[in-house]
């Protein structure tokens, strides 16, 4: 179905549709890397601490702490070093990466998805392209 062409759904639709898009990598034993991993690791950035960063997205600090483990496990190499002089975490240059590289790997399939959906479909789509630190949309 093209754009321009009308129909029912064209008429009856009550606002804006949002593109939504989940991805994941998944490893033989599970869950490896996704947008909220990537979310809880730039949340340890901003705050320098898994415990507050588990505290601001509703989880505890056991939650976070598994799901970290169970990527740095797969991966075979660590996430998250302890803070020098301090208390808290910092990010491994590979957490690090993983984080930008992951969250701009999302950015552009979700790019391509709203490109051709508004291509393919009837509606008024947009995107929902998020920051997985602040869940603020990305421009």
């Amino acid at each position: 179905m093209s754009r321009t062409s009308t129909s029912s759904a064209d008429k009856n639709h009550p606002g804006k549709s949002m593109l939504r898009v989940h991805l994941w990598l998944e490893s033989e034993s599970g869950m490896l890397f996704g947008l909220g991993r990537a979310q809880l690791l730039e949340m340890v950035t901003l705050l320098g601490s898994l415990n507050k960063a588990a505290k601001a997205l509703g989880m505890s600090y056991r939650a976070a702490w598994g799901r970290i483990k169970r990527t740095e496990e797969a991966l075979g190499e660590p996430l998250l070093v302890k803070a020098s002089g301090r208390t808290g975490y910092e990010l491994t240059p590979l957490a690090a990466d993983l984080v930008r590289d992951f969250v701009a790997w999302h950015h552009e399939v979700e790019e391509f998805a709203l490109k051709r959906a508004l291509e393919r479909l009837p509606w008024d789509i947009k995107g929902f392209a998020v920051s997985p630190a602040t869940k603020e949309p990305v421009s």
